[in-house]
C-alpha cells in the first residue's frame, strides 16, 4: 500500500507543483512538438524514481511514465476550448485508475473483491449517495416547480447549473455531517448558506424567493438528515 501511496503523490507534485501553467499552455498549443511535454513526462519519471527510492521497480517506473505520456497526449489533442474542465477530470482519473492498475499488477495485492461488494453497508452507502445527490434534486425540482414558474427566471447573473450542484454539495455535506456525528456541522454550512443568500433576498423584493429559497433549503437539509438517519439504523441493524 505503502508504493501506490507513493506513486499518487509522486503523480500530485508532477502534474500540480513541478508544472507551471506556462508548460500547460506551451503544451496546448505546440502538443507534441512541445518541449516543455516531453520535460514534464521526464520529470515526472525522474520524481517516481526519487520517491520509490528502489531501482528494482525500473519497469513499473517506465510504464507510469509511459502511461502518463499516453494519457496527456490524448487529453492535448482531444480537448476543445469548451471542453477543457471536463478533459481536466477525465485525465486526472485516467492518470489514478492507470497509477491503481499498474500497482495492483506489480505487487498483487490481497484483497477480497467478492466479499466488498457483498457487503451490506456498501450498497447501503452507495444508494444513499445517489439518491441524496441525483434522486432528490430533481424531486425536490419538481416539488417546486409550480412555484418556480412563478418567479423571474432571469438567470443572466446566474452560472449554469450552479443551483443544481450547490444542492447536490450541500446535500453530501449534510449527510457527512450526521453519519460522523458533527451535528454543529450542519447549523455552519446553514449560518453559511444564510450569510451568502443574505445580499440576494435583501435586495429582492419578491416576497415569493424568499418563501422559495427557504422551502427548498429546508427540504434539501431534510432529505439528507433524513437519509443520513436512516442509514445509521439500517447499518447498526
Amino acid at each position: 500500500m505503502i508504493v501506490l501511496i507513493k506513486l499518487i503523490l509522486a503523480h500530485f507534485i508532477g502534474d500540480f507543483i513541478l508544472q507551471p501553467k506556462s508548460w500547460v499552455v506551451n503544451k496546448e498549443k505546440l502538443k507534441a512538438k512541445s518541449f516543455t511535454l516531453y520535460l514534464h513526462f521526464l520529470i515526472h519519471g525522474i520524481l517516481v524514481l526519487i520517491i520509490l527510492w528502489n531501482i528494482n521497480y525500473w519497469l513499473l517506473i517506465v510504464l507510469i511514465t509511459i502511461s502518463h505520456t499516453i494519457i496527456d497526449l490524448v487529453k492535448i489533442y482531444a480537448q476543445t476550448k469548451n471542453t477543457k474542465s471536463k478533459w481536466f477530470i477525465i485525465d486526472q482519473f485516467l492518470h489514478l485508475i492507470s497509477i491503481l492498475v499498474l500497482w495492483i499488477i506489480f505487487f498483487k495485492p490481497k484483497f477480497n473483491y467478492q466479499a466488498f461488494f457483498q457487503n451490506l453497508n456498501f450498497w447501503i452507502y452507495i444508494t444513499a449517495i445517489l439518491f441524496i445527490t441525483i434522486v432528490s434534486g430533481i424531486a425536490i425540482r419538481e416539488l417546486l416547480s409550480n412555484w418556480s414558474n412563478k418567479l423571474n427566471n432571469n438567470n443572466d447573473d446566474s452560472l449554469i447549473n450552479a443551483g443544481k450542484y450547490i444542492g447536490m454539495l450541500e446535500r453530501v455535506f449534510i449527510f457527512a455531517f450526521v453519519i460522523t456525528g458533527n451535528w454543529e456541522g450542519i447549523g455552519f454550512l446553514l449560518a453559511a448558506k444564510s450569510i451568502f443568500r443574505f445580499g440576494d433576498l435583501k435586495d429582492s423584493k419578491d416576497r415569493n424567493l424568499t418563501e422559495y429559497i427557504l422551502i427548498g433549503t429546508l427540504l434539501s437539509f431534510g432529505i439528507a438528515g433524513a437519509t443520513a438517519l436512516l442509514v445509521l439504523h439500517l447499518v447498526e441493524v
